[in-house]
């Protein structure tokens, strides 16, 4: 190395280490200044980072944002973000400023900066609604074996039975109702339903037909494509890791062999002209637009992504385009766990910070989010204005779910939904308040009342009245003892956490070209991404992922 090269190197490094003690000293000093306690009810303002967008937020001018003003005095100023926090959150870390509070998808980089306060103390003395909704799962918010504080409120639901199954293929109805109703259990059924209707329909609305498109944009790819590969084979959603669930050791799961059979079938769709060769260069919009068009035939995807699409299709009339959700797997030997519980999921949620000048206030409002009362709001709405109680139970005027069904713009209007839920742990589907109805408005008959005339059909030809009841139920399968893998915390700037970045980042690479080779290269191309792995340090990483699942499950059993 030049001198000069040297004497350049050392002066970024000073700057970096004064930089890194100045950031540590504010972080410090926040955390030992004095804080202040507001009266209950008098006007204040939390600033909010969320590290997930939001469509719908109405500056709490709704009827529902108005009222929480009403009850709290609190009102939010939230920051909304699209990439996960990812260049945001050590933004903050770096300068050491932070707003009141934080949601994130994962919080070791915070909790390694000293960024948030623990809860624990706050939540025995002022959070009676939390305490009371956590019960004995509060244990699972321990941070670790050796700091048991709690950081993080999930913002997950409690005792949660979804009626729309979390993530599936999504094939439209038009396909199986003309092909009459074939079996759908495998990618060789997908595939063979794909391929007849295609030769039947070359073209939809003027518009060519595409049999296949996939979903790519970010971290889209992810949470779609990438994690078909152990949802058609037998696993749940751990992240990028398969647990073992009788030894805990934790395996990248694209290492297992029966997932590569998983995308060597996207090759072959490729191969085949069933997949859109678009897949790989579009965008979110475009993906969503082509969804809305009704010409593509299926994807793979979780069930949120799907929504807009469905109600553009809906509002369009083309009902017979929507899409069914259908439990596919690699073969019969593997049961879809979709439905497979994980317990009360901990590691993404909502923290307060050192900068918090009222973290009582904070709390309390919180746990007033929490409520009984707000919770029935959130999901209802309000008595007399979105729902009636007749003969002591919840009634929604027809007039009012017509609204629910056809305007998209209804969650922002009102206020009702996730806008608020968000930002505090909640109650799920079929959990019951103290009267014995539903928190959710999304019962089993709801849900079928909600389901159009196709739908219906569809499912009726199928021998089932929702989606749900095609897949697995959650008791055919035990709670997992380690949660939901994906929101373990590792710590902040580890040589895990390096080495995922860079496993995921091969991934991203390998996978595309993979499924886009010539049928006799993929295997070659798979050779070269399983080299890469190793190369990234893929067994190390195993090894320490696997203890901190081990460690989890063992605090989380004391």
């Amino acid at each position: 190395m030049k001198p000069l090269n040297k004497l350049f190197t050392f002066l970024v490094f000073a700057v970096l280490m004064t930089v890194m003690v100045a950031c540590k000293d504010s972080s410090e000093d926040a955390s030992t200044k004095p804080k202040k306690t507001s009266d209950e009810g008098t006007p204040i303002t939390f600033t909010v980072f969320d590290s997930d967008a939001n469509n719908d937020w109405e500056n709490m001018e709704s009827p529902i944002g108005k009222k929480i003003t009403e009850d709290t005095g609190v009102t939010l100023d939230p920051e909304f973000d699209i990439d996960g926090g990812q260049t945001k959150i050590p933004l903050m870390v770096a300068s050491g400023e932070y707003p009141d509070l934080i949601t994130s998808k994962g919080a070791s980089q915070l909790v390694e900066a000293g960024a948030l306060i623990d809860l624990a103390p706050l939540i025995e003395e002022h959070a009676p609604n939390i305490k009371k909704m956590l019960g004995d799962e509060i244990d699972r918010l321990k941070w670790s074996k050796e700091d048991p504080s709690i950081y993080v409120l999930p913002n997950t639901a409690i005792d949660h039975q979804p009626m729309t199954p979390g993530f599936a293929a999504l094939v439209q109805h038009d396909v199986v109702r003309e092909l009459g109703y074939p079996e759908m259990k495998t990618l060789e059924d997908l595939e063979n339903a794909l391929r007849e209707y295609a030769e039947k329909h070359p073209e939809i609305d003027g518009q060519p037909t595409i049999p296949l498109t996939l979903q790519t944009d970010g971290w889209r790819f992810q949470a779609s494509t990438l994690n078909s590969g152990f949802m058609f084979t037998g696993a749940s959603d751990d992240g990028e890791y398969y647990i073992d669930p009788e030894t805990y050791e934790a395996t990248l799961h694209y290492r297992r062999p029966e997932e590569k059979e998983v995308f060597k079938w996207y090759n072959h769709m490729n191969a085949e002209g069933l997949l859109d060769p678009e897949s790989f260069v579009q965008k979110e919009d475009q993906w969503l637009a082509k969804m809305s068009s009704g010409r593509v035939l299926a994807t793979i995807a979780p069930d949120y992504m799907i929504y807009d699409a469905q109600n553009a299709l809906r509002d369009a009339g083309k009902l017979e385009r929507m899409y069914g959700f259908y439990p596919i797997t690699l073969s019969e030997e593997f049961k879809h766990h979709a439905y497979q519980s994980n317990g009360f999921q901990v590691g993404w949620g909502i923290g307060i910070t050192v900068d918090c000048e009222d973290p009582v206030r904070a709390i309390k409002f919180l746990d007033y989010l929490v409520s009984e009362e707000t919770q029935i709001m959130l999901n209802w709405g309000i008595e007399g204005v979105h729902h009636e109680v007749v003969d002591g139970k919840r009634v929604i005027p027809e007039e009012e779910w017509e609204k629910r069904r056809n305007d998209k713009d209804y969650l922002k209007k009102t206020g009702i939904g996730y806008n608020f839920q968000r930002f505090a742990p909640r109650y799920g589907d079929g959990a019951l308040d103290s009267t014995g109805q539903t928190f959710t408005v999304n019962t089993r008959e709801l849900a079928i009342e909600g389901l159009t005339d196709v739908e219906k059909e569809v499912l009726k030809n199928y021998g089932v009245e929702l989606w749900k009841d095609l897949y697995p139920s959650a008791d055919d399968f035990p709670v997992k003892p380690w949660g939901a893998a994906y929101n373990l915390a590792i710590p902040a700037g580890s040589k895990l956490e390096v080495a995922n970045q860079r496993m995921l980042d091969i991934t991203f690479k390998r996978i595309p070209e993979a499924i886009l080779a010539d049928p006799n290269e993929f295997d070659d191309v798979w050779k070269k991404y399983m080299d890469d792995l190793d190369k990234a340090g893929v067994e190390e990483a195993e090894e320490e992922f696997s203890k901190i699942v081990k460690d989890t499950v063992e605090l989380w059993s004391e």
